[in-house]
Formats: C-alpha cells, sequence, structure tokens
C-alpha cells in the first residue's frame, strides 16, 4: 500500500448549484474515503473546484444579459459554502479561472505542442456573421432529421434524444441572431486518441481487470472495441482558457482539455500554500491517484486524461477510478433544467443541524453499480428508525445510565470482555469495505455496531441489574461505554458531525484506525463523560410532506406552458359555476374617479341593463381609449361601494406580459347581454 493519496472529485459546474445526485454519486463517497485514509494515517490530498469554462456558462450568461464571470462568480460560492456547510473536507477547492490554472493548462498544451503530439486540422464550421463568431454546436438550433423537433440543438434533440451533428440539422439558425450561419473554415488542434489505444488497453483492459468497477471497466473496454478517433482540444470561443500559440486568437483549450488539468493546477495551489511538493502527489511511485465522479465522466477521465497525460509523460495514471451510477429523486431522473432536485444549499437551510442525516441517507442509497433511487419517505424512515432508533437511542443511553449510576463516571468492568470483539470487528469491516470503495456495506457494518450495542443492554439490562448484582451492572455500562467510543471513532469519515459531538460527549480524542482495530481499551475506568446531548431529532410527517409537496409544485409548473402564469385557484363544483352570470356588453362613458389615480368610472349597457362599474385599471388605460369599447361582466355580482359609487358588476380583464391590463372581448361584434359559457 502506497503512503500518499492523491484523491480528486469531478469538477462541478458553476452553471447551477448542487443537488443530491452530485453528492451522492461523488462528493459524500470522495469525502468518507479521503477522510478514512487520513485515519489511516496516509498523506492525503483531496482537490477539486469549480469547472468555470463551456458553453452551457456562456448560454446561461446571454439569457440572463450578464457575463459568464458573473455565472461563475455567484456558483462558485454557492457551491463552495454548501460543500463546506456538508462537511466535504476538501484540502483545497478552487476554480478554472483562476491564474494558477490557466497558467498551469497552457503549459500543458504548449509541452504537447512543442512534442508534436497534436494534428493540426483545417475544418468547415458553422459562422455567425452577424456576431462575427464561430459557433458552438449548441449555439445552433434547427430541425430534428429524426422526430422534426423544430428546437433541436446541434449536438442533441432534447425531444427524442438523439445525438446530432450541426449538418445535420434542417433549416440550421444561429442562437445568437437568429441568422442563418454560413460554412467557414478554421483551424483547431487534435489529440490523436487512436494513437494510444495500446496503452489504454494494456493499462486499463489488461492490467485492471480485477481492481476496477464493472461499469467504468465495461464502459472503456466498449469505446476501445469501438476505436477511437482524433478529437479537437481547442475550440473557437471567447470564453476559456486562450490558446497559447501564435495566430490563435479567438480559440481557447476545449472545456475537458482544461477541466482535469484543474487536478494538477489545484495542487499546486495547495502544496504552495502548505510548504508541500505536488509533484510527490502526481509523479511519485510512492503515491496513489483516485478519480472520484459519476459514470457520465467515464470516457474523459479514463481514456482522454490519461492519453494526455501519457503525451506529456510526467504524471502518474490513475490507481482507480471508482465512478458512481445515477440518482433518482422519487423515481425520476433529476433535472437542474426542470429544477426536479433536492438543492444542498435548500437542504442545509431546511434541515439546521441535519448535515449527517443526509450524508446518511444518501450513502445508504449510493448509487455503486447501478442508479438508485432517493425518496424523502426514506429518508425520514432512516432518520427515524436507524439514527433516532438505533444509533441514538444506544448513545443515549449509555451516557444516561453511567451519569445516573456512576456520576458520569465511566465503572470498572473486564478489560477482556468477549463483546469488546466487535468494535474491532466493525472497524476492520469497514476498513476492508472502504479499500474496495463498497460505501453501503461499510455504512451497514458501523450501524451493525450500534445494532450490537443496543442488544447487548437490551440483554444486560443494568438498570435492573445494579440492585441485586452492582458488579454485573458496572461491567455492562464499562463494555457499553467502549462500544459507544467506538461508534464515535468508526463513525467520523461517515457522519462528521455526530462523530465531533460524541467525542466530546465521551470526553475523548480521535484515534488513528490502527488504535480503533487493535482491541484497545477505548475509555478506562474512572474516566468523566459528559452529559447526553440529542445526535439526532425526529423528523415530523409535516416536514416531510412540505418537501413532497415543494417537488409536486416543481412537478406542475414543469406542465405549464407559461411559467409566468399564477397558479390555479383553489376547484369549485360545476353547480358553483352555473351561477356565474357572464354577459357581452359595451361601454358607453368613462371618467376618472376623482382623487383615485387607479379607478375608473363606466357606465356600461349589459343588455339587460344600464349600470354603473368602478374598476382599478386607470394605469393601463385612458378614459377616452374604453368608450365605445364592447367587453365582458360578471353581471350577478353583489354591489359594493367603492369610493362612495355603487359599482355594479366586474369587467373581465387579463394582464399582457409587459404588466398593461388588457380587455377580455368577443372575437366579433354581437348583441350586448350575450351569455358567455
Amino acid at each position: 500500500m502506497r503512503d500518499r493519496k492523491l484523491i480528486t472529485a469531478a469538477l462541478p459546474y458553476a452553471n447551477g448549484p448542487v443537488h443530491i445526485g452530485h453528492l451522492a454519486g461523488v462528493y459524500i463517497p470522495a469525502d468518507v474515503y479521503a477522510r478514512f485514509q487520513r485515519r489511516l494515517g496516509k498523506d492525503v490530498a483531496f482537490i477539486c473546484g469549480s469547472d468555470e469554462h463551456g458553453i452551457p456558462i456562456t448560454i446561461r450568461a446571454k439569457k440572463e444579459g450578464v457575463t459568464p464571470q458573473d455565472i461563475v462568480d455567484k456558483y462558485h460560492e454557492i457551491i463552495k459554502k454548501s460543500f463546506t456547510d456538508l462537511g466535504i473536507s476538501f484540502d483545497e477547492y478552487s476554480r478554472t479561472t483562476s491564474k494558477k490554472h490557466y497558467e498551469v493548462s497552457q503549459d500543458f498544451f504548449k509541452t504537447l505542442y512543442n512534442k508534436n503530439k497534436f494534428i493540426e486540422e483545417v475544418s468547415e464550421q458553422y459562422f455567425d456573421e452577424q456576431a462575427n463568431e464561430f459557433l458552438a454546436d449548441r449555439y445552433i438550433v434547427g430541425t430534428c432529421p429524426n422526430c422534426s423537433n423544430e428546437n433541436a440543438y446541434g449536438d442533441q434533440c432534447e425531444k427524442c434524444g438523439s445525438t446530432l451533428s450541426p449538418s445535420e440539422l434542417i433549416n440550421p439558425k444561429s442562437m445568437l441572431s437568429g441568422n442563418i450561419p454560413v460554412l467557414k473554415e478554421t483551424k483547431n488542434w487534435y489529440l490523436p486518441l487512436n494513437e494510444y489505444e495500446t496503452f489504454l488497453n494494456e493499462w486499463i483492459i489488461e492490467g485492471h481487470k480485477n481492481d476496477w468497477k464493472p461499469n467504468v471497466y465495461g464502459q472503456v473496454k466498449s469505446w476501445l472495441n469501438d476505436g477511437l478517433k482524433p478529437r479537437a482540444m481547442t475550440r473557437d470561443l471567447n470564453w476559456g482558457v486562450p490558446v497559447p500559440l501564435p495566430n490563435a486568437e479567438g480559440k481557447v483549450l476545449y472545456v475537458w482539455f482544461d477541466a482535469p488539468i484543474g487536478y494538477i493546477s489545484f495542487t499546486q495551489e495547495w502544496a504552495e500554500k502548505n510548504g508541500k511538493d505536488w509533484k510527490d502527489y502526481w509523479q511519485s511511485e510512492n503515491s496513489d491517484l483516485v478519480h472520484f465522479i459519476g459514470k457520465d465522466n467515464i470516457v474523459f477521465h479514463c481514456i482522454i486524461f490519461p492519453a494526455m497525460m501519457k503525451a506529456h509523460g510526467d504524471y502518474n495514471m490513475p490507481a482507480n477510478v471508482p465512478a458512481f451510477e445515477f440518482l433518482n429523486l422519487e423515481n425520476d431522473k433529476i433535472s437542474t433544467s426542470r429544477n426536479w432536485a433536492v438543492w444542498a444549499h435548500e437542504y442545509v437551510e431546511e434541515f439546521p443541524g441535519q448535515q449527517d442525516v443526509l450524508r446518511y441517507a444518501l450513502l445508504s442509497s449510493a448509487p455503486e453499480t447501478k442508479d438508485n433511487n432517493f425518496t424523502w419517505k426514506d429518508f425520514q424512515t432512516k432518520n427515524n428508525s436507524e439514527l433516532v432508533g438505533i444509533f441514538g437511542n444506544f448513545i443515549n443511553r449509555v451516557a444516561v445510565l453511567i451519569h445516573k449510576y456512576y456520576d458520569g463516571i465511566v465503572p470498572e468492568g473486564n478489560v477482556n470482555a468477549p463483546e469488546l470483539a466487535e468494535i474491532t470487528k466493525a472497524a476492520t469491516e469497514v476498513e476492508n469495505f472502504l479499500e474496495n470503495y463498497e460505501f453501503r456495506n461499510a455504512l451497514s457494518a458501523m450501524m451493525n455496531l450500534a445494532r450490537f450495542g443496543n442488544q447487548y443492554l437490551q440483554t444486560e439490562e443494568p438498570w435492573k441489574t445494579i440492585k441485586d448484582n452492582p458488579e454485573k451492572a458496572a461491567n455492562s455500562l464499562f463494555v457499553a461505554a467502549q462500544i459507544a467510543v467506538g461508534l464515535a471513532q468508526i463513525s467520523e469519515p461517515f457522519m462528521p458531525f455526530s462523530s465531533e459531538k460524541l467525542l466530546k460527549m465521551f470526553n475523548v480524542s480521535q484515534l488513528n484506525w490502527k488504535e480503533i482495530a487493535d482491541e484497545k481499551i477505548l475509555i478506562i475506568t474512572g474516566h468523566q463523560i459528559n452529559p447526553a446531548e440529542l445526535l439526532f431529532s425526529k423528523i415530523e410527517d409535516e416536514t416531510i410532506e412540505f418537501q413532497i409537496q415543494k417537488l409536486e409544485n416543481t412537478k406542475q409548473s414543469n406542465k405549464k406552458t407559461n411559467p409566468k402564469a399564477n397558479p390555479m385557484k383553489d376547484e369549485i363544483q360545476f353547480d358553483d359555476f352555473t351561477k356565474i352570470d357572464l354577459r357581452t356588453a359595451t361601454i358607453l362613458t368613462a371618467e376618472k374617479v376623482e382623487k383615485a389615480d387607479k379607478l375608473l368610472k363606466f357606465t356600461v349597457d349589459t343588455g339587460v341593463d344600464v349600470r354603473t362599474v368602478v374598476s382599478g385599471i386607470a394605469e393601463s388605460f385612458t378614459p377616452e381609449e374604453c368608450i365605445g369599447k364592447q367587453v365582458m361582466i360578471l353581471l350577478n355580482l353583489a354591489p359594493r361601494k367603492i369610493r362612495g359609487i355603487e359599482s355594479q358588476g366586474m369587467l373581465l380583464l387579463t394582464t399582457k406580459p409587459d404588466g398593461k391590463l388588457s380587455f377580455v372581448t368577443p372575437d366579433e361584434k354581437v348583441e350586448n347581454g350575450v351569455e358567455i359559457g
């Protein structure tokens, strides 16, 4: 086993917040692994940062009328705070717009360029003559050749899911100007991935067939079996790391070229701040590199980035890439665009002090080898039945009983009690599972120790034996105290906030993993513990119903054809509707109401009678505009006085996108008094 661990987590894309799918599939497992490796005494560098380049960011910036830098500044801070709030223990969390990252990325590119590792290729790409720039695939829309969707992108049709190229679109148009783009020649630099097929086959297919996860190994094997092709490492854009070559104005490094280099540049930033040599982590034989990613990033971390590092020649290949599958939410795919997600920053606000509940729930549902599902009801059950009912219940009983019978001082017991072996067993199982990236099994092994503790107390019943067999009661609580401290130590990678509370409660320090697994006494006789503190609290049905309703509101909002439309009012019965008397009418006179800026007074011919109606529409219409207009009126509305004027009915109006009002009128002129409905 190597003494040094370089652990990276996929760079979150800075065009939106982090959600539970990201947490379950990358960041919480990576944090558990990093915390655990530190406890083993390894020299750990846990590295991540915001990915701040690429087309989606520029598209969002244009939609919001701000700069790309404004977008990434906003979301970088939100993402970074979410990670801190949830206890993700990065040694360095940086960003790809940093000065150091630009320098390292450009130097990496120049090294490959100087070694003649690139192919220079001229190709025709779509160009917007009005905007005077080449169009990335996402900036081109047209009709999908497969399903006739008129709003398909140049790289994908989101209606039928087809992968496309811009040349396949029917009637392509530029998203920048709406004009038809033209084809124009441009030069870019390609990395010939096909030249690295032999290396990749030897390194992964032969070298890691027994230790890499089947989902990762299988996807890489499929790509290699299909044959690799050269891939452009530069783009014609104005947002990104500039290509460091003469006559390369308007060109930036491909986002998937510069983003993984972020792992290197961020390590350098951390090393400079902490008096370390970054090369010890990236280039030493005594260092393991482990990438935590989602399954959609496998090709970049197992084929493209390794090919880049091989071409460079100075870097270690990853020892493992334990990619996770996807987490669904309430049996539906998590979607940022549809707002179908549980956002990390919102969870922290709405469940204060309950970070470990989310960590536990997501780890127990971690999509390690296949897609998994998160539901709020399951979240509630895991908290109430497992964290409160098993883990918290055991800890509370131990602390309360020691204070009740021994004034908080650990009593004397058998240091060779056979039950103490359960602590060693749990620590050993957790270690074995985590070394093999089996996080759900590791979490279960930790919880099994809490289950054992509960069963032990229930069998021993020290609250009964304290009367007639005080020596047995003392031994029971001595053993229970060891198990409780064992849980305080073993739970730290999974639930760091609760572990910290437990260590303070039992007045002990954190131990390294070997000390826990060596069957040593973890808390000695005569040791003073602090009063019991509630670790977890029951989550009530109302709290969960609020979260479920929040998602239901999102679902209903997604059905809207007009996102700005107000929600439907309370449902009425048909009999209620039949009472409404809507008629056509014509405004005969109109005048302003004295000392009321918003009110107009109308005389209206309803076909049934001529009556007075007062309406608050003076900010949208002058009196002159209203005279002679045929309108619709709610005829049988009970009269009420407005500014001393009796108003008999209500005119029907709607609000336009600019905020102005508009009368609801019949398509054609009809007689007054015609019933509507």
